[in-house]
């Protein structure tokens, strides 16, 4: 990714509703995002458009993830928490 598109990803995940969401994607984004694969950074952003809510349920295992190709990130995200 160029960097003008990291940094509206960086914008998308720090700038939410929901503190506790900003803190997991920011610190995900920093941690472990350039480490992901394409196909896993295209899952990372799909679940930054999820509303705050149904995605602090799957963050937090209150919600399973049922899309397998968002499941791995969700697992990262946990450990992010």
């Amino acid at each position: 990714m160029e960097r003008a598109e990291i940094e509206r990803l960086r914008w998308r995940c720090t700038r939410r509703g929901m503190l506790e969401v900003d803190m997991v994607l920011g610190r995900f984004l920093e941690d472990a995002f350039g480490r992901l694969s394409e196909s896993e950074q295209r899952a990372f952003i799909e679940l930054a458009d999820y509303d705050d809510m149904a995605l602090w349920r799957l963050i937090s295992a209150r919600d399973e993830c049922e899309d397998a190709r968002l499941a791995s990130i969700v697992a990262m995200l946990r450990g992010c928490r």
